[in-house]
């Protein structure tokens, strides 16, 4: 009987404030979500403050959670000067807001940010979902859960755990849910200063489209957000799939594995790492024995729907919009590639291999 790998990043939120790196501190923020049992907040210390960087999700729970690290560490809430998001998914933008309005804190996130609770910014990202699908979906719409699924009808609609969820936190939370408003929107190759480095901002879109990560080539410390997470990967969405996030998320994943030099990972779940460009070949290989999964399935069922090849790609317990969302990606990126062709069967999206000649 083969052995079940542990998958830190389900496991709780710790209590306890670890220096991870000189003058940089991981503090564990708890969160409830499918596959996700923390979130990891860094604060990059100085002689101003902290620069803090995903501080977690909307409510009172994670607020206090992130007072009392602070407090642990010597800091006041007060002392929090910037707040740096990596990326559009409540677990990492929640305290962004409140941080903004009741401190003063500057929120710096990459320019192509965007929220649901921004509509006038345009496109908004709605909240996260996991699937391995143990990772996120990024969904882009003006409520959370509006957008139309393009490979069958209806809206993407997640799991009714989660929907009740989000919609029991924000009722409750609504002193808590403010737009981040970021003040700061920093572009690929942008220098940012905090800790005593110098770190480099890394566009890395695939998991969301404005995913980013920071890099210290000083002293080799990464923030990689959920970009490379140590033993999940994060979900690739198929609701904006028609310019191929999956080959935008090999691209970011070269560009991680490049960084040589790079001698430790800072994930926003999970444990701090080492082996970056191993970890990265890892997650590619993943992805390509999915995609080599959905060869075999089409081979062998002929033409078939997402729906259908969502099944061949995933355990029962996984089935649904999350699942389908990511088949539609990889059967995206193969028709992209021209190992497939789809068509409109009703209002299922069929596809099927293209069979060489």
């Amino acid at each position: 009987m083969g052995t079940t790998v542990e998958r830190q990043e389900r496991q709780p939120a710790s209590t306890e404030v670890t220096e991870v790196a000189p003058d940089i501190l991981r503090m564990q923020l708890p969160i409830s979500l499918p596959g996700l049992g923390h979130v990891n907040t860094y604060a990059l210390c100085d002689d101003r403050g902290v620069a803090v960087v995903d501080p977690g999700l909307p409510g009172k729970a994670s607020w206090d959670a992130l007072s009392d690290r602070l407090r642990q560490a010597g800091y006041k809430v007060d002392d929090v000067h910037t707040v740096i998001v990596t990326h559009s998914h409540p677990d990492h933008f929640g305290g962004a807001g409140i941080l903004r309005h009741r401190v003063g804190a500057e929120v710096i996130t990459h320019r192509a940010f965007r929220t649901w609770l921004d509509p006038d910014e345009g496109d908004d990202a709605g909240p996260d979902d996991t699937a391995e699908t143990d990772g996120h979906d990024d969904q882009r719409s003006t409520s959370p859960w509006q957008r139309e699924m393009p490979w069958r009808s209806g809206q993407f609609r997640p799991p009714m755990k989660r929907r009740i969820a989000y919609g029991l936190g924000k009722t409750f939370a609504k002193r808590w849910l403010r737009a981040p408003e970021p003040s700061r929107r920093v572009d690929d190759g942008n220098l940012l200063t905090f800790a005593g480095r110098e770190w480099q901002a890394v566009h890395t879109p695939g998991h969301t489209e404005d995913h980013l990560c920071l890099w210290s080539e000083d002293d080799g410390v990464v923030l990689t957000g959920d970009h490379v997470l140590p033993t999940i990967t994060p979900h690739i969405s198929g609701l904006h799939a028609g310019h191929d996030p999956l080959d935008e998320f090999f691209t970011s994943l070269d560009r991680m594995a490049e960084l040589h030099g790079a001698t430790l990972a800072l994930p926003a779940h999970g444990h701090p790492f080492q082996d970056l460009a191993g970890r990265c070949a890892d997650i590619r290989d993943h992805h390509h024995e999915r995609l080599d999964t959905l060869r075999e399935a089409a081979h062998a069922l002929g033409e078939a729907s997402v729906v259908e090849l969502s099944k061949h790609l995933f355990k029962e317990r996984s089935w649904g919009p999350m699942a389908e969302s990511e088949t539609y990606a990889h059967l995206e990126h193969l028709r992209q590639a021209g190992e497939m062709v789809s068509r409109r069967v009703d209002e299922d999206l069929h596809f099927q291999l293209v069979e060489p000649t």
